[in-house]
Order: C-alpha cells, then structure tokens, then sequence
C-alpha cells in the first residue's frame, strides 16, 4: 500500500501559507509532508524561500503528520553536526514523526558559502562522509571525525530522540543507488524513465544486500510534479508560468543565481514538459498517472502542484485521487 504526501515548496510559498495548506491536506488524508529545502528560490517570481526547519517545527505543533526535508545538503550552508542537530531536536520534539531526507546539493542553495564548487561526484563523497558524521551524533556519544572532507572536534548531542530519524538520499544515478542502499534507511527519487527507475532498484537492492540489510524493509520515496486546473489551458500556461524549471531538461545544479533561472525560463515551452510535469484538468487522469507510479514498489509519493491553486488541488485530491490509489 503506497502512501500519499503533500510536497510544501518552500520557494514558492511564505511559510505561513504552507502550514494551511497541510493542514488541509492532512484533512483530506494526505497522512505525510516533505518540505523543500532551500536558501534561493529557482526563479525570483516564485518569491519565497523560507527555513524549512522553523518551517517544520510549526508543522508538528499544527498536524500529526509525519514530515521531513526533501532534501538537505549537509555539506556547505550546513556543517553534518549541525545537521544531526537539527534533525534530532526535531525527532525529539515530534517522536516517530520526522525523517532526514539528504542530498548532495545544488550551487543556487549552497553556494552562497563561497569557495570551489566541486563537481558532483566529490559532492556526492562530501554527502556519504556527511552521514557517517551524523549518524556518529545520533549515538549520543562524545564523537570526533578527521576525513577527507570534514572535520569535527570531540562533540556530544545532548538532545537527542529515543530513536533517531531514519535518513533518506535523493539519488538520481546508479552509483549513488548503491551507495544509498550500503549507507542510508531509504531513497528518495524524482519520477524519471522507468527504466531508470528500475535501474535505481536494482542497483539501491544491491547496496543494501552488502550492507546485510533487507531492501524489502527499506523506504523508497518518490516525489512527482503536476499541474492541476480546471482546463487544460490554465493547467499548462501555470506549469509554464510558476514552475519553468521544471521545463529545463538539463543538469541545474551548477546553476547559481535565480536570476540565471529566470533568463533561461524565457525558452521554456509547453512541449518541454512532457515526461517531467504531468499536466491535465481531468482528475481521473491524475489517478491514474498515480497509480502507475504507485505500480512500481514506491512506499510513500509525494505530489508537488505546481500551481497557485493549492486549495482546489488539494480537495480534488482528496475527492478524487487519494481514496482509489490503493484500489
């Protein structure tokens, strides 16, 4: 059985909007929240960019649901300690609610800090030694670290959950699948081919394996995009208008600026969103663009409208996705 969440984009949305959004969607059964991360929006008409982690602790005093970063980087704006900080404060304040979504980041978030911007395998090795920090802090012992990438002097969590938040990768490419598999409790993913898709599995079951752990038992988190109208026309012209990075069907995270974003928006049609948003006025057609990826073995998805409307596709969904995706 597949559970279905709500994707709060922090760069889309002030924070104080969002919390009424999942409060609504909590209504409607979306039981779960995955909130972006982000220091800059894509492009600067998205207009927001709140702390997903004040964001987050409002989240817990406001719903029951279970939430979580979609997806931190935990090696430049954030050192890993403080990460694990973070992540554990939250766990501790909200027991068995929370997880730690990781990723390897993107310049127009991290680069803010200054220095190389390395290039993405070495990003990925910072995100891997990351973890190994973090999950050090998650003991609640005095630990040290001395690798490749960070250092971290004698520290001790002194607030710390009775169990730590499990932690999840954004993976996208196979090697990081296996390494996600070895080193995390789960993987979170994008909809892409399906070919890739499967190929993330394979490769995600092959990592676990080594790591003596069963795959079966392991989260697997997919987040999809969707435009949502009442015709097809507004549905496609919001996609084109509030999302156009999702229309850039290249590598992004080298980019730096909003405004880089902004000038390649102008070069976005509708045709480019084929296979990367899913667009349509028929909510039927939206269960089942659901439901295929709920065929795949994903254990929780997140949908993202893309549009203003968030009200209107939140209570379409609730009326007509969201108690048939499981049917």
């Amino acid at each position: 059985m597949v559970v279905m969440g709500y994707a709060a984009m922090m760069e889309q949305f002030s924070p104080t909007a969002l919390l009424d959004y999942c409060e609504r969607a909590e209504r409607v059964g979306f039981p779960t929240v995955m909130a972006s991360d982000h220091f800059h929006p894509w492009v600067p008409e998205q207009g927001e960019s709140g702390f997903s982690y004040a964001f987050m602790a409002a989240l817990g005093e406001r719903t029951e649901q279970r939430f979580g970063p979609g997806v931190v980087c935990p090696s430049f704006r954030y050192h890993p300690a403080i990460v694990a900080h973070m992540a554990s404060t939250l766990e501790a304040m909200y027991p068995g609610r929370t997880y730690l979504g990781l990723g390897a980041g993107e310049a127009l978030n991290e680069a803010i800090v200054g220095g190389v911007w390395p290039d993405g395998g070495a990003r990925s090795r910072m995100m891997f030694e990351a973890i190994e920090i973090i999950e050090k802090l998650f003991t609640g012992d005095r630990v040290k670290h001395e690798g490749r990438y960070f250092t971290m002097e004698y520290a001790r969590l002194y607030t710390i959950p009775d169990e730590p938040p499990p932690i999840y990768v954004a993976t996208a490419g196979p090697l990081n699948a296996m390494r996600t598999g070895r080193y995390s409790d789960g993987m979170i993913t994008v909809g892409a081919p399906e070919e890739r898709i499967e190929g993330l599995f394979t490769q995600f079951e092959k990592g676990a394996q080594r790591a003596d752990k069963d795959p079966s038992k392991m989260m697997k988190m997919l987040q999809i995009h969707v435009s949502y109208a009442q015709t097809e026309g507004e549905a496609t012209e919001s996609a084109v208008k509030e999302w156009p990075n999702g229309g850039m069907a290249f590598p992004k995270a080298d980019i730096r600026q909003p405004e880089d974003f902004q000038a390649m928006a102008k070069l976005v049609e509708p045709k480019h969103y084929a296979n990367r948003v899913f667009i349509s006025s028929d909510p039927k057609a939206h269960l089942e663009h659901v439901k295929h990826w709920a065929g795949f073995g994903f254990d929780e998805i997140y949908v993202h409208n893309v549009g203003r409307n968030q009200e209107e596709f939140i209570e379409v969904y609730g009326e007509h996705v969201l108690p048939y995706v499981n049917d």
